[in-house]
């Protein structure tokens, strides 16, 4: 057991397998100072960020090169990796706790409430339902994967979810008052989905927040209890707080100013309440104008015969980029078309947001911890 050591470093062991007894196990111990500093890593998935991250161990045995972490870091969470190498977010047990406090403050969740566990511990909404377990003082629902059925009979009390999954739940039409609380994060949800929630009895938090706040920090617009917002001249979320990372691994407190970390989302504030706009790497530079992605993805979301909807900017001779639409129809019989969805956007946004482009697909692919792949959209691969 690992216990306080002299050495400012502390060991860092790479967890590779599924959520289960042994990894949260782990994370209780490297939380209470009795374990080394955790890396929970998805199977299948854990080449890229083991070469990036350099932990001491992995599968119980010592890695050669690896190097361990301050002392105060219990747990490294490995972004996605989908612009380039993994980057490690380094995140303190006082952080940690301080986030899935305020959490269980926000939603009145009692002592001995149970918390299901179907998202992946490598990423941090999946790590903040074991944390929260764990101040609940309540053993955790954990299912190695998402399933309807079994998650609408775990007999949980609170659940956190993407919005893909939340969508699946809600095509069931099932009584989702069967939990007190849907925390809803990781992307922006597409219009209506929380309302057809309500009406089928759920009681849903959106929230926003990153591997850099311990998860979300802002539920439904307000933040947290001892969190600030602020919104910089270049438009970026800025955050300050308990909650925030002790840095990157290797790269140390980069994205800090003073004491805020500076987000790569813009977002407006309204009377305290924050409405993100979407990230500033997909602003799309078309014909001299900037577009906010996510803005037109949301309008294009309320349109009936639009199921599913990502937007992104393609490079284009004449306009330098495309406002592109990539859309799963409603119905796959009778796809909208392109100059419908412009005509839509035409009544609701300025006429260079309409989108130039249409591509329309099966399904929207999607990173591991439920958002989409724009990667993936952009490539097509």
């Amino acid at each position: 057991m690992w216990r306080n050591p002299s050495h400012p470093d502390r060991p860092l062991h790479a967890i590779v397998q599924p959520p289960g007894p042994g990894l949260f196990t782990a994370i209780r111990d490297a939380l209470s100072g009795d374990g080394p500093a955790v890396l929970p890593l998805q199977p299948g998935h854990e080449h890229q960020a083991l070469q990036a991250l350099r932990p001491t161990h992995a599968g119980g045995e010592p890695r050669p090169g690896g190097e361990g972490v301050p002392a105060d870091v219990a747990v490294v969470i490995a972004t996605s990796g989908s612009t380039g190498a993994p980057k490690g977010v380094q995140l303190s047990a006082t952080a940690l706790r301080a986030s899935a406090s305020a959490s269980l403050n926000r939603i009145g969740a009692a002592e001995g409430d149970r918390w299901l566990c179907c998202l992946p511990v490598s990423h941090v909404s999946g790590l903040q339902v074991l944390v929260r377990a764990l101040l609940s003082g309540s053993e955790p629902i954990i299912h190695p994967s998402f399933d309807v059925r079994a998650v609408l009979t775990s007999g949980a009390h609170h659940v956190s979810l993407v919005p893909t999954q939340l969508h699946r739940l809600v095509e069931t039409g099932a009584d989702l008052s069967v939990f007190r609380t849907i925390l809803l994060g990781g992307a922006a949800p597409r219009a209506g989905l929380v309302e057809r929630a309500v009406e089928l009895g759920a009681r849903v938090f959106t929230t926003y927040g990153m591997s850099e706040t311990c998860g979300g920090c802002v539920y439904d617009g307000r933040p947290l209890y001892d969190v600030d917002l602020k919104i910089g001249e270049d438009g970026l979320i800025r955050i300050a707080g308990p909650v925030l990372f002790s840095g990157y691994r290797f790269a140390g407190r980069s994205a800090f100013d003073g004491d805020w970390f500076v987000t790569s989302d813009l977002g407006e504030l309204h009377e305290g309440r924050l409405r993100v706009l979407g990230r500033a790497d997909d602003v799309v530079n078309t014909g001299g104008e900037k577009v906010v992605a996510a803005v037109v993805s949301a309008v294009l979301g309320t349109h009936p015969e639009v199921a599913d909807v990502a937007v992104a900017g393609l490079p284009d001779p004449e306009w330098g980029e495309a406002v592109t639409a990539f859309v799963v129809p409603a119905d796959p019989a009778a796809p909208p078309t392109l100059a419908e969805l412009r005509a839509y956007c035409r009544d609701r946004l300025p006429a260079h947001a309409a989108p130039r482009d249409l591509r329309l697909l099966p399904r929207l692919p999607l990173l591991p911890n439920g958002k989409t792949d724009l990667v993936r959209l952009r490539t097509g691969t």
